[in-house]
């Protein structure tokens, strides 16, 4: 706790006072931090067993939360008033494509977030998702310490303006099991997502899974987790029946 405290203990500083951290902040953010607090709580792992005065528990998981509802806001604003045609399912779709979580972990590798990690546990058993919650975590510190018109600048200079082109966000898959299922039960098809092995591959566990369609299996795949076995399945089965899918 004397060290938590000793490092939390400022409420402001100066580059001087906040050292490399509060530099490389600022220069990540492209302001200065009024309240490096929130920055640092923003990288703080839950392994940390960190808490305050008050013995909460003091990670990047609650500030992980309202980053996703500030990034969300300004996405959905941004859409709503870059396309006005679109009707309300288009505009959650496109902003499902713009804040998924493949893209909000590239956004978190971009900008190497994850050296600035607080952690007991070492970073080769981090999560891949870690990326993207980082970069939650930090718009949800950004929000606390400067408000919501900063929470925009920097979604606006860090994501919208350099990868939000819509109409390629229009022909990108965010997910090809919601394809195949979407077409499966259009065409009145029977579909099963089934997993045939659990194996561990050089200490890690890997999933298998078989997708039938109408009984008949017509895609493998493994992963390190189902729901990336289940995704790869979909893929090569929406590339073998691509032809049919694209018309329905």
């Amino acid at each position: 706790m004397g060290f938590f405290k000793n490092i939390f203990s400022k409420s402001r500083h100066t580059p001087k006072e906040g050292g490399i951290f509060f530099t490389e902040m600022q220069s990540v953010l492209g302001f200065e931090p009024l309240n490096e607090n929130h920055y640092r709580r923003a990288f703080t792992h839950r392994s940390s067993n960190k808490t305050d005065e008050k013995g909460n528990p003091v990670n990047y998981e609650r500030l992980e939360f309202l980053g996703d509802a500030m990034l969300g806001s300004v996405i959905a604003a941004h859409l709503f008033n870059e396309v006005p045609t679109g009707d309300e399912g288009y505009l959650t779709k496109m902003r499902s494509k713009i804040v998924s979580r493949e893209h909000l972990n590239e956004l978190g590798r971009d900008l190497n977030l994850i050296k600035w990690v607080e952690s007991k546990v070492s970073a080769q058993h981090f999560g891949e998702n870690i990326h993207g919650n980082l970069f939650e975590a930090l718009i949800g510190a950004i929000y606390l310490d400067r408000g919501f018109s900063y929470c925009e600048q920097f979604i606006q200079q860090k994501v919208i303006i350099p990868y939000v082109d819509i109409p390629k966000l229009e022909g990108k898959v965010i997910s090809y099991k919601s394809l195949v299922i979407e077409w499966c039960q259009k065409e009145k098809k029977s579909f099963l997502f089934e997993i045939y092995e659990d194996n561990g591959v050089e200490g890690q566990k890997h999933f298998g899974v078989k997708l039938k369609i109408n009984g008949e299996i017509v895609a493998r795949a493994r992963a390190t987790s189902k729901k990336k076995a289940e995704e790869k399945a979909a893929q090569r089965a929406f590339f073998a029946f691509q032809e049919k899918i694209n018309k329905k």
